[in-house]
């Protein structure tokens, strides 16, 4: 639509956000059946010509626990030529090594903050995961590579109820102290509300922890991914998680719903006049042509909007 959203801008805000588009790794893991391996590389081709400069690409995890991206050997190597930078998901040092023989130079680990994720996503205790992520962090930094520290539930969880900011806080600063570059915040089952997120913020600083090491990742299982990033970025964060189309959920906890959709998050940057380096029309168009290849619309109210015909 022409001239919309209309650009208003608000103060206290940063005057650049880096998306960290994640939806051809988190959004295609979640899907019940397997899409082709040259389907996700013309996903990530066509992400990366609409603006966005970092997407997940992959998952370097045993077949047997996410089979949807068993193929991270066949498509790693298809993305040569893409224009961005590609961060993959490794769970260990053998999924390390796999991820370095291909050329990765962007690493990313899964930590959580609360005993009982980490029991079914892991299979170990918060302190056994972090043995486990030691070695790989350290080794990828040896080789030079850049390394995120992704933190699951951080407001709240299935099992455990609600998570204490002073134990989310404990844990991210372990994931930091191992070497991890940056860390990313998630609302695994979107339970975070505006202050619930102004807090922990504000105890991370507490604790020493920069705000501009900190990206969040919300879900939008309650509607409140948008309020909550905006609480974010008035807090001085300029990182945030999104999947194109709004794809994507955790296997791992049922009560996830999708993650924050990327259009949704650029139509209110826009309006914001913070800059992304996102084209959202070609955004929206990268989301329809996968929608019409997963067989059914769009979660994002945005492309939903943008993509209607009278």
């Amino acid at each position: 639509m022409i001239g919309l959203p209309m650009t208003v801008p608000a103060t206290g805000l940063p005057a650049r956000v880096r998306i960290h588009e994640v939806g051809a790794r988190d959004g295609l893991q979640n899907e019940q059946t397997t899409v082709p391996t040259e389907v996700k590389a013309e996903f990530v081709r066509r992400l990366a010509a609409a603006g966005l400069t970092t997407i997940e690409a992959t998952s370097f995890v045993h077949p047997k626990w996410v089979p949807q991206l068993a193929d991270a050997e066949q498509l790693f190597p298809l993305l040569a030529d893409v224009d961005a930078a590609l961060p993959v998901l490794v769970p260990n040092e053998r999924g390390l090594d796999r991820a370095l023989a291909l050329g990765a130079t962007r690493i990313a680990v899964f930590g959580s903050a609360t005993e009982t994720f980490a029991s079914r996503n892991l299979n170990r205790t918060v302190a056994e995961s972090l043995a486990m992520f030691e070695p790989v962090v350290a080794r990828a930094r040896q080789g030079g590579a850049h390394v995120r520290g992704y933190l699951s539930m951080c407001f709240g969880d299935p099992w455990e109820g609600a998570v204490p900011v002073h134990q989310v806080v404990s844990v991210a600063k372990a994931l930091l102290d191992l070497g991890c570059d940056e860390l990313s915040l998630g609302d695994t089952i979107g339970v975070a509300t505006p202050g619930h997120v102004q807090a922990l913020l504000s105890a991370l600083n507490e604790a020493g922890v920069a705000t501009d090491r900190i990206g969040v990742h919300f879900h939008d299982t309650y509607g409140q991914a948008l309020s909550n990033t905006l609480a974010a970025l008035q807090h001085g964060v300029t990182t945030v998680d999104a999947s194109a189309g709004g794809l994507g959920g955790c296997p791992y906890a049922k009560s996830a719903t999708g993650n924050l959709a990327t259009e949704d998050l650029v139509w209110m940057l826009d309006g914001l006049g913070i800059e992304t380096g996102v084209d959202l029309a070609a955004l929206t168009a990268t989301s329809v042509w996968m929608a019409e290849r997963l067989g059914r619309p769009s979660p994002s109210r945005t492309v939903r909007a943008l993509s209607h015909k009278e």
